[in-house]
């Protein structure tokens, strides 16, 4: 099913280079924002908002709020570490910002948190932090790559020309596997305990491999990657258990600049530059939504899939934040899964009920020594009781002639 959805969109006036979502407890998830320097209005900051799920639309104004000197420049890329705390954002400087955030009842707070190994890391492309958070990775329009452990910020892979320019980088669901990808249409896949490299992925001469993402459900081991094949726009998957390619469908049908998937690996998200984004089932591999013209003609800056909400936070520089409430099936809340649980139990229970009542007396024991249904024991005096069991089992039939 395919549908256009920009009414189901609200908008932030203020654009937004970069940003991401923080998962919270009991769903409570907020969102961080990089804003760029305006000279004649604001400074350059990194501010977070809350999301309220009912009217799909962040708050008016940030709950917290850091401001960037002059000397760091706007900020180009922004990750959260799971754990919801960690910020680190990438600005225009050449270095990585970290920023931790802390909440206490109704007060928020982002505190600066030295960062000193990745100050002059030089012009980065994209920025990940594995699953578990032990795991945090940078690839430089240069075509380096590196890991560090984190929190330590002890490197891993340190390798100068992992790539002639890396476009885009993600880790498995496992943390055990970090992909990257190279504006020259090649991909690598990496070793993220020892920054080994492990394999090369498979291409044929007329394809690019630009955009990488691993499924995210725990049970399909795949790589999901853009691929430009020829003069045509595709999506590839590969089999992460052999590294072979298992397929590819054409879905978008334009290049896509950015790719997100949802935290529980559902639904895959492809954007274009002209502002157009769609939504795929992953079990499917088909298009559940579209949301055409959302930044009417503008550029997307980042796409990211709500972490408990069917919802996508996308922005543009001309068309500011938007938040998009997905057309797609609505998931089964946690109540509604026990309540259909118990109606499964007293269904059982009616059911019970009903066989018992129009049963036979097999089922209704009596009781009391002198039972109407007790057979009389009486002694035997010859013959076999276990032959007569067996001719009363065979009815009385005789032996068969073959």
């Amino acid at each position: 099913m395919e549908s256009e959805s920009s009414s189901s969109s609200s908008s932030s006036s203020s654009s937004a280079a970069c940003g991401g979502w923080i998962r919270r407890p009991e769903n409570n998830n907020l969102v961080v924002l990089g804003k760029p320097r305006r000279p004649s209005s604001s400074p350059a900051a990194v501010e977070v908002f809350s999301f309220d799920p009912k009217t799909t639309s962040l708050s008016p104004s940030p709950l917290a709020r850091h401001v960037l000197d002059e000397s760091d420049g706007d900020p180009v890329t922004i990750v959260i570490h799971p754990n919801g705390e960690d910020i680190v954002c990438f600005t225009s400087s050449g270095d990585c910002k970290g920023l931790e955030l802390s909440s206490q009842e109704s007060d928020t707070k982002l505190s600066l948190k030295e960062l000193p190994a990745l100050n002059g890391v030089g012009h980065l492309k994209c920025l990940s932090f594995s699953a578990d958070g032990s795991r945090f990775a940078a690839g430089g329009i240069d075509g380096r790559l590196r890991i560090w452990e984190w929190p330590s910020l002890r490197v891993i892979l340190d390798e100068p020309r992992a790539h002639k320019s890396v476009r885009d980088i993600d880790f498995s669901l496992d943390s055990e596997f970090l992909a990257s990808t190279s504006t020259d249409g090649s991909a690598r896949i990496w070793k993220a305990d020892d920054g080994v490299p492990l394999t090369t992925l498979t291409r044929k001469p007329d394809e690019k491999i630009e955009l990488c993402r691993f499924s995210k459900d725990g049970t399909k081991p795949f790589l999901f990657c853009t691929v430009q094949k020829g003069d045509k726009p595709v999506t590839g998957v590969w089999d992460i258990s052999t590294w072979n390619k298992i397929g590819h469908k054409r879905l978008l049908r334009k290049p896509a600049s950015l790719m997100s998937i949802s935290l529980d690996g559902k639904y895959l998200a492809l954007g274009s530059k002209d502002g157009d984004f769609c939504v795929v089932e992953v079990k499917k591999m088909e298009i559940s939504h579209w949301s055409k013209r959302l930044h009417l003609g503008s550029s997307i800056s980042f796409l990211e899939f709500c972490p408990s909400e069917r919802v996508v936070l996308t922005s543009s520089n001309e068309w500011g934040v938007m938040v998009t409430k997905l057309n797609v099936p609505a998931d089964w809340k946690e109540w509604q899964v026990y309540l259909l649980l118990l109606g499964m139990f007293l269904a059982s229970l009616l059911v019970f009920y009903v066989f018992y009542e129009n049963s036979d007396s097999f089922w209704n024991f009596p009781l009391g020594r002198d039972q109407p249904a007790r057979p009389k024991i009486e002694s035997v005096t010859g013959g076999d009781p276990q032959s007569s069991d067996d001719q009363n089992a065979w009815g009385g039939f005789g032996p068969i002639d073959m």
